[in-house]
């Protein structure tokens, strides 16, 4: 069933519009603006473009997803296939099914927000062309990743989104920027050789790089000892993106000196590339050498889970001077962990609340980085014990609808059901209670036992979060200072409010949610909503492909 008949044509003229676009829209906003765009601001006129190139490339993400025959979503559709390098057959081969269009539409959502909040929100620093080039040209390589079907593409798709990264961070960003830009790009350049050669041994073993064709013959080409060396290579250059425990120690510095857009798109979408390339790369192509490490990757998967909330609750604690930023980021190392756990449970349960997990991770997570990000530049700091002093945030009664949307993001990410956040981890945990066939029940069991501790972590530290931020710090009475004080006359009446306390009226406001805000934030507010109660509009797309994924290109 498609919502409306598109021919074959014109959906591969839409991804491949979706993919090389962003590139084009940055090569034109380097070029000067052509006389009747320029306005009066050239520096408005460059982000104005920006907005317009991600919301066409949005729009026909929509219409690509519009025109998708829902009906067989294991069908790889929309397909070109181009011989690019006969001497290597390499080919420039696209195509999309239910496993890589949500994650477009994901990425192209996102970009499009972070450039309507850039227009009226740019982070300080050097030109607006090259930080609008740096987006446009981060929007492709992501988007190409998702779509391209040949495994040498895929790794300069994954290699693509670096530069920018790394720019964005080194120039947009703040304190410790050039070192946390240095460490990013080290950890994932060092993980992307290895990748390399893994990938490079499963082209010259098999006869082809074409992951369609790959998967259909699900390892058979490839003896037992080539699968598990190809998935310790791949598999290492995936887990630093994801990231996983241990290989996470470059995303809360990446985070806390990235600009607000730069958190967003890290979090929001880059780290997407790594887990979506243990399913689409390893489970059909490796599946032996999966089976191998799967018991391997489970472990450290949760063991990323409790680390990163052990990690946020040192940090939410009184005095500890945590970095609200900071917090965020340790927090996505416990959520990629859930979808590393599902993975490597090797079913379809499991790898479908993995999908979805990763969804929800982009929405909710996008959202808790704009934010503090916005919090941030109300207060000029992110620090937690700052934003939760006596006359810190409280932003229930100084800016209640910025502090209620904090709180609702902090509830969707903690997995609260109804939510997005729930369904990923929940079939997570189902698919690690009954995992492949030749996978050890009782240690998946117990990985699940770990998993399930590890959510209620996740909403401590996050209730912890909103109680501080939003609602401020239980100073006793003694400790206030002469200022904080409420004048008191010798016979009048008390002020209202706790006795000698000031009274909330004179509590000074700050600006709440502005429309620009609003605009950038309700979508994603919106699709954790519904995906959270319509949770069958994802799985629906997700699982007959990953049906067919693990069956070896079988539906």
């Amino acid at each position: 069933m498609t919502v409306i008949d598109i021919s074959a044509s014109v959906m591969q003229f839409l991804l491949a519009f979706v993919v090389v676009a962003p590139l084009l829209g940055a090569v034109a906003a380097l070029l000067p603006a052509p006389p009747g765009l320029k306005g009066k601001n050239p520096d408005q006129a460059v982000l104005r473009h920006g907005v317009t190139v991600t919301g066409a490339v949005l729009i026909a993400t929509i219409v690509l997803a519009v025109g998708f025959d829902h009906d067989h979503p294991a069908t790889m559709q929309a397909t070109t296939d181009i011989s690019w390098i006969p001497a290597l057959d390499v080919r420039i081969h696209l195509g999309i099914d239910g496993i890589s269009l949500p994650l477009l539409l994901l990425t192209a959502l996102l970009t499009f927000l972070c450039a309507l909040y850039s227009y009226f929100k740019l982070p300080a620093g050097p030109s607006p062309k090259a930080f609008v080039a740096l987006v446009l040209v981060l929007e492709s390589g992501t988007l190409a990743t998702f779509a391209v079907l040949d495994l040498l593409l895929f790794f300069l798709a994954f290699e693509m989104v670096l530069i920018p990264m790394y720019f964005l961070i080194a120039r947009w960003g703040s304190g410790q920027r050039q070192s946390a830009a240095w460490k990013f790009i080290l950890y994932t350049l060092l993980g992307s050789v290895v990748m390399l050669l893994g990938i490079l041994l499963i082209g010259l073993k098999s006869g082809t790089f074409d992951m369609v064709a790959l998967a259909t013959d699900n390892g058979r080409g490839l003896t037992t000892s080539v699968q598990v060396i190809a998935v310790l290579a791949i598999g290492l250059g995936l887990a630093v993106k994801t990231p996983m425990w241990p290989l996470h120690s470059w995303l809360p510095d990446a985070h806390t000196a990235a600009p607000t857009v730069g958190s967003v798109l890290l979090a929001g979408v880059l780290l997407k590339m790594g887990t979506y390339g243990f399913v689409r790369i390893l489970l059909p192509i490796a599946p032996d050498g999966m089976r191998t490490f799967a018991p391997y990757l489970a472990a450290f998967a949760v063991v990323g889970i409790v680390y990163g909330s052990l990690a946020c609750l040192a940090l939410a604690r009184t005095g500890a001077k945590g970095d609200l930023k900071r917090l965020i980021a340790y927090s996505s190392v416990g959520h990629m962990g859930f979808v590393l756990l599902g993975i490597a449970t090797m079913t379809p349960t499991g790898v479908n609340g993995a999908l979805f997990a990763n969804i929800a991770h982009g929405l909710i997570t996008g959202l808790l980085f704009f934010l503090v990000g916005a919090i941030k530049d109300r207060y000029g700091t992110a620090d937690l014990d700052t934003l939760a002093g006596a006359t810190g945030a409280a932003l229930y009664g100084r800016a209640p609808r910025l502090g209620a949307l904090l709180a609702f993001a902090a509830i969707a990410s903690l997995g609260l059901p109804g939510l997005a956040g729930f369904w990923g981890e929940m079939l997570t945990l189902f698919g690690a209670y009954s995992p492949a066939e030749g996978l050890s029940r009782p240690a998946f069991r117990t990985f699940m036992a770990i998993g399930a501790f590890g959510t209620l972590l996740t909403a401590a530290y996050m209730l912890i979060v909103v109680r501080r931020v939003c609602m401020g710090e239980h100073t006793p009475h003694s400790r206030l200072s002469p200022d904080d004080r409420a004048p008191q006359a010798a016979d009048g009446p008390q002020p209202s409010g706790a006795a000698g306390v000031r009274p909330a009226a004179t509590t000074p406001q700050l600006a709440d949610i502005q429309t620009y805000e609003a605009a950038a934030w309700t979508p994603l507010a919106a699709l954790t909503v519904l995906a959270g109660l319509w949770p069958a509009v994802l799985l629906g797309l997700t699982d007959p492909a990953v049906q067919k994924l693990l069956a070896g290109g079988k539906s």
